[in-house]
């Protein structure tokens, strides 16, 4: 068994005498000065990733005339690459994740002034923290600015705090809710009726079991005070000390019997305040695509499909991986046959051009189109405060401490977010691929409902920036697949299995299993995620894996 690379800045947890690891340790032999391991790195090179970066802008006004009289417009914040924001004559400030306030005080007047996507983003900018610590309540409150006028995206990300109970108190109703305005749909609406009914039926069973269980301590209080009580009349000759002593339990346990009360009440009063569906209505059941291709493409618009596939195996300064020059080159063929994917592969990459790669993008997609990011590789992760960043490594990554040539996620998702393809499913096999993004696992509203062509049609037309991760925040399995990865096994077989429109998280459902499955079979428990990518411009859409077939006429 082996493991995609977990390069750490602690040691790896796992070691295994039977397993071949790609975790690198902080071992002496790997401690390497950043001049040590690339003695001549080109001053070129850091300059070109240092233009490839998604900076905040602030682009000058505008001259305009009206009538004899010019006037200048205010200046406008937008995202962008700091060598397009120079090249429009915009200000930044060199790309620094441990500095917000430059990155707010670009998005802050517009904030300020109403605008929705400028809340946002400094909503979002507070809940990163940027190398700092993360204010959740500040958050918080951009979010609601953003939402209350409607803006989805705000709404999804003020509902994945609600959801998680960071910034406020923590209420899968209230989550629910938001995320159903970000889809748009009605609240009467049987898909949200069906998972809101569902949710306040276990959150009632959750609040009366803590109902009873207060009552339960409060009785067994009220109990403990009679008999002191009792006691107290028995021994109304005992000396003053002993007295003294019975009057101060007494207080004790009324006081925390006052206090059981106090929390009885609020949770009553939450239990109260819950929705009482008295006819809850059924998830509406509508014929299922067939596996024979039924759910007809002809007459929907999907866009054209690209891929950009990245399969790094042999590494100048770390271990070298087993499959995944195989697994990116399988997938490239699968998307490029079956899918009719434009595919772009790149195979042992550098850190410019993998950044390259996704920076080109922006050139080359339309408002319509589909792009699918599959990474193969070692990853990395490294704390810093509150929060943990992941880090996808190229071929010419330096070995930990130094973190020289690492990509950061967070250039992968301040690039999503400036894309402008409609829908955008990043597929991360390597350790900690789940870091990519702070979301809750993706809620499936009706987990059980059929994806129908009623389905595909009310999502087709949203945004959406998804990720498929091979795991979570843990190292996951180069191996156990045969020639391929636990993950790529089953991610390949459902693609090629597959004859009619799948959604993402039907694909998801589909390889779950097979990968815990594939890793228990060598010991191991891995498990995939499936999840909204925060930051990247998310507004609830899917993904649809279309066969050629069922285009053609």
């Amino acid at each position: 068994m082996g493991f995609r690379k977990n390069i750490c800045h602690t040691t790896c947890l796992l070691m295994l005498p039977a397993l071949v690891i790609s975790c690198s340790t902080n071992t002496a032999g790997t401690k390497q000065t950043a001049a040590q391991a690339q003695p001549s790195r080109s001053q070129i090179e850091k300059a070109k990733v240092a233009e490839l970066q998604v900076v905040d802008c602030l682009l000058p006004g505008q001259v305009r005339r009206l009538g004899n009289t010019s006037y200048m417009t205010p200046r406008r914040p937008t995202r962008t690459t700091a060598s397009d924001c120079r090249i429009r004559g915009g200000e930044y400030v060199e790309f620094d994740r441990a500095d917000y306030k430059t990155a707010l005080k670009v998005w802050m007047a517009a904030a300020e002034s109403g605008d929705a996507e400028a809340q946002v983003n400094v909503g979002e900018i507070f809940e990163r923290g940027l190398g700092g610590s993360p204010n959740y309540a500040a958050a918080v409150i951009w979010y609601k600015k953003a939402s209350e006028q409607g803006n989805s995206r705000a709404q999804f990300n003020l509902g994945t705090l609600y959801e998680r109970g960071l910034g406020v108190e923590k209420s899968q109703l209230k989550a629910l809710n938001l995320y159903r305005k970000a889809w748009g749909l009605p609240e009467d609406d049987v898909i949200y009726q069906s998972a809101a009914y569902k949710e306040s039926q276990q959150l009632r069973a959750e609040l009366k079991k803590q109902i009873d269980e207060k009552n339960g301590q409060i009785n067994l209080l009220q109990r403990q005070i009679q008999d002191l009580q009792n006691k107290m009349s028995s021994q109304a000759d005992t000396n003053q000390e002993a007295a003294g002593q019975l009057k101060l339990e007494l207080t004790q346990l009324r006081n925390w019997v006052n206090k059981l009360e106090q929390e009885k009440k609020s949770t009553e009063t939450q239990f109260e305040t819950l929705p009482v569906f008295r006819e809850p209505k059924p998830v509406r059941v509508a014929a299922k695509k067939s596996d024979s291709g039924a759910g007809d493409a002809k007459d929907l618009q999907f866009g054209k499909y690209y891929a950009l596939i990245i399969g790094n195996q042999e590494y100048s300064n770390l271990e070298n991986l087993f499959s995944p020059r195989r697994d990116a080159t399988e997938v490239a063929n699968l998307l490029e046959s079956k899918y009719g994917f434009a595919v772009k592969s790149l195979i042992d990459a550098s850190n410019v051009e993998v950044m390259q790669a996704i920076n080109d993008l922006n050139d080359e997609l339309t408002e319509k189109d589909n792009l699918l990011v599959f990474y193969a590789g070692h990853g990395s992760r490294i704390q810093s405060g509150e929060l943990e960043d992941g880090y996808w490594l190229p071929v010419n990554a330096d070995a930990p401490p130094t973190d020289t040539f690492w990509v950061p996620n967070e250039f992968v998702t301040r690039h999503l977010a400036r894309l402008k393809a409609k829908r955008v499913l990043v597929v991360a096999d390597s350790c900690y691929s789940g870091l990519l993004s702070s979301a809750p696992g993706y809620l499936f509203v009706g987990e059980g409902q059929q994806y129908t062509d009623d389905y595909i049609r009310y999502k087709l037309p949203k945004k959406s920036r998804l990720l498929l991760a091979s795991g979570g925040d843990k190292p996951v399995l180069d191996n156990a697949g045969g020639n391929n990865s636990v993950f790529a096994k089953a991610f390949l077989e459902e693609l090629r299995k597959n004859d009619s429109i799948l959604s993402g998280p039907e694909l998801f459902i589909r390889i779950r299993d097979k990968v815990r499955v594939g890793s228990r079979t060598v010991g191991y428990e891995q498990e995939p995620e499936f999840k909204a990518i925060k930051g990247a411009g998310h507004e609830v859409g899917d993904f649809f894996f279309v066969p050629v077939a069922n285009l053609k006429g």
